[in-house]
């Protein structure tokens, strides 16, 4: 209570010295020492913020807190949960892209919207930055890959570390921006230039900070492994190697973490096995090898290069279910009913031996009725008990009011250097599919039980959307003839408009549209149920290999089936769950950013011998700078309005672009010929202009 008096009382004051605020108070000298603790205890808790010389109270009117979004031209804004705060190129004073700033608001306006100015910068986004290197002999520029970051970097000469000019680099700054003077830094390390083998994605992977390499003590730790299943591993497992299992991955999979059985019951039921690496027996908690995983969090998959969660002699090796190998699991036994109930289940750790490793396009051909492929011989049987079970638990998904956007994927194909030479539209296939219905169904069960044993577990939770966000849908999609019903509003709501769209013209602008109103599912040591998959109970039990959410629960159910789940452990486990939850909900986030970031690249390198050339495609999406429009590939271009023969204008109420002079209208969904103008391969981008309808 009294911190909150103390904040009340100076909130709408000017930033104070401590002196100032304790004679306010009529602080005595033997009461400082615990009026500097509620000072701290304020600064701790964002209420104040200390600049050294004086406590600016962060009231959220007049003095405000949050991230700066920048842009190339100078401005940036304050990002704030209920409006975003305009702050001028003079304002921004050194504050940059992604900086943490303490902003005082100006009585200024830009137009209806407040404006703010930067009066301190609490925390620095990014010390380390990539980017070109421009040589002028006697110094050098660094020009950020980054367009939000508005300042080339002054290298001195003597921190040039031999970077030579167009090359890629990682500099750290040294010194930040000050009026009429850029920042200044120094080279810490060379990529290499732009067009050679890897520097694209090693450039992006060191924007996000990826660690790209092992440390030498977790390469050690893992060389020291057995690369074979030893007598002694064996003690209290279920043997199951007699039991017909196998894996279906992609074609280039190396790492396989989940192998499939099943069998038909005398009652008619079916029991899917979901075996599933036992990667804990080998990563210790706390060891390098784990401290190195959590770091991570998941692995990466940037088209031809993985970032892997774990060193390979784990990750390809004794983790990996490879074929005709005895490898170590967790299995996962459930019987299953003909409505697709699991009626029965049970957790054990095991040991297999995969009978075959089979390739998703092989097992869809054989159940699609295509051709029969060598390796799905002596599995005919299983495999069609799959697919039977498979459309069964998709169809019990679906009907309770699963969300499914099935976007089209691209398929990038490159050479040996890395270069792009095909973009293909990707399907999910039949076998896909079946995978995927037998690792949801495993999560689930996993989940359910665990969540009903009342201990400790690491959830995968998707949150209900925000009504406002269901508005500004609404509003969009009204012009299209759409409408999202409101009244009871869940999940299935969703997948009846997604099914309304399915086929038509601007299918994928909607389905992405509804993606966009949704929440982000994440980790929560909380139950809470999974709007997207209509599901009341949700984990990650079935990658291991690649999530260290994975590995956190299998953690957790072993100490459970070897009866070490102490009141100690319990909590131990209750106090570090939230932040592994906070923790690799962030590295899944940086994750999917890396992965978009080098798919965009790809495409543009693909694209850039295309300029000039002539494609079909169809309006994807319309904003106020311009129209998007999407190739059968999947590839995507802006049609900016600056290049279009007529001046055209975005018309917010019917979501199309009008010609001024002619009155001409293109809408969502609408067939086009474009032209490839340019791109950029740094930022991922591609130009096109129309070029005939």
């Amino acid at each position: 209570m009294i911190k909150e008096k103390i904040f009340e009382s100076i909130k709408d004051l000017a930033p104070m010295t401590r002196e100032q605020i304790m004679k306010k108070f009529n602080i005595k000298n033997k009461e400082k020492l615990d009026f500097n603790k509620l000072l701290r205890e304020l600064e701790k808790s964002g209420d104040l913020y200390f600049d050294g010389k004086k406590y600016i109270p962060i009231d959220n009117k007049n003095y405000r807190k949050g991230i700066v979004q920048g842009n190339k031209r100078g401005f940036g804004f304050l990002l704030q949960e209920d409006e975003d705060i305009f702050i001028s190129s003079d304002n921004m004073r050194s504050a940059l892209d992604g900086d943490e700033v303490i902003v005082k608001m100006s009585e200024n306006k830009k137009g209806d919207s407040a404006e703010a100015v930067v009066i301190a910068v609490v925390k620095r986004a990014n010390e380390k930055l990539v980017g070109t290197f421009q040589d002028k002999k006697s110094f050098g520029f660094v020009i950020p890959d980054e367009d939000k970051f508005s300042y080339d970097v002054f290298i001195p000469k003597k921190e040039m570390s031999g970077a030579r000019d167009g090359q890629k680099v990682i500099i750290k700054i040294e010194k930040w921006p000050e009026k009429n003077k850029k920042p200044e830094g120094k080279v810490i390390q060379v990529l290499g230039y732009a067009d050679e083998r890897g520097v694209d994605i090693l450039s992006i992977a060191a924007s996000l900070d990826l660690p790209m390499e092992f440390d030498k003590r977790t390469l050690k730790l893992a060389s020291n492994i057995p690369n074979s299943v030893v007598e002694s591993d064996l003690e209290g497992r279920e043997d199951l190697r007699a039991l017909k299992t196998f894996t279906i991955d992609g074609r280039d999979s190396k790492d396989f973490d989940d192998a499939v059985s099943i069998e038909k019951l005398d009652n008619g039921n079916l029991s899917l096995g979901v075996h599933i690496a036992d990667v804990s027996h080998y990563v210790k908690e706390a060891d390098e090898i784990d401290n190195e995983a959590y770091r991570r969090g998941n692995s990466i998959y940037l088209v031809d290069k993985v970032v892997p969660m774990l060193p390979e002699e784990l990750s390809n090796g004794i983790c990996s279910l490879n074929e005709g190998l005895d490898r170590l699991t967790l299995s996962v036994i459930m019987e299953i009913d003909k409505k697709g109930k699991v009626v029965n289940n049970k957790i054990v750790e095991s040991v297999i031996c995969s009978n075959k490793r089979l390739i998703y396009d092989d097992v869809s051909d054989f159940i699609e009725g295509i051709r029969v492929d060598e390796s799905v011989l002596g599995l005919e049987e299983e495999l069609k008990s799959m697919d039977e079970l498979a459309n069964i638990l998709r169809k019990k998904r679906m009907d309770r009011g699963a969300i499914d956007f099935d976007f089209p994927e691209a398929e990038i194909i490159v050479d040996e250097n890395g270069r792009p030479v095909e973009i293909n539209r990707e399907e999910r296939r039949v076998a896909n599919k079946l995978i995927e219905e037998f690792m949801l169904v495993c999560n689930e069960t996993v989940a359910e039980q665990y969540f009903w044993m009342e201990i400790p577990f690491l959830y995968r939770i998707h949150e209900e959307p925000e009504e406002e966000k269901i508005t500004t849908l609404n509003a969009v999609i009204r012009h299209l003839g759409y409408k999202l019903n409101t009244q009871n509003l869940d999940s299935k709501s969703f997948q009846e408009l997604i099914d309304e769209v399915k086929g038509k013209d601007e299918s994928i602008f909607v389905s992405t549209l509804v993606l966009r109103s949704l929440k982000k599912a994440r980790y929560s040591e909380v139950r809470e149920i999974h709007f997207g998959l209509a599901a009341k109970y949700y984990s990650h039990f079935t990658a291991p290999i690649r999530r260290y959410s994975d590995l956190t629960i299998h953690r957790i159910i072993k100490d459970v089936l070897n009866n070490k789940l102490t009141d100690g452990r319990v909590d131990y486990l209750n106090s570090v769950l939230p932040e592994v939850a906070k923790h690799v909900s962030a590295t899944e986030r940086t994750a999917q950013e890396a992965e978009r970031m080098v798919e965009s690249v790809k495409m543009a390198e693909y694209m850039e011998s295309k300029i000039g050339e002539e494609y079909p495609a169809f309006i994807s999406s319309i904003t106020s700078f311009g129209m998007f429009a999407q190739l059968d590939n999947t590839i995507e271009g802006l049609i900016s309005y600056q290049r279009m023969s007529e001046y055209y204008e975005f018309n917010e109420n019917e979501y199309t672009a009008v010609s001024r002079d002619t009155g001409k209208v293109y809408k969502i969904g609408d067939r086009v010929k474009v032209k490839v103008v340019n791109t950029n391969t740094t930022r991922g981008t591609i130009d096109f202009e129309i070029a005939g309808d």
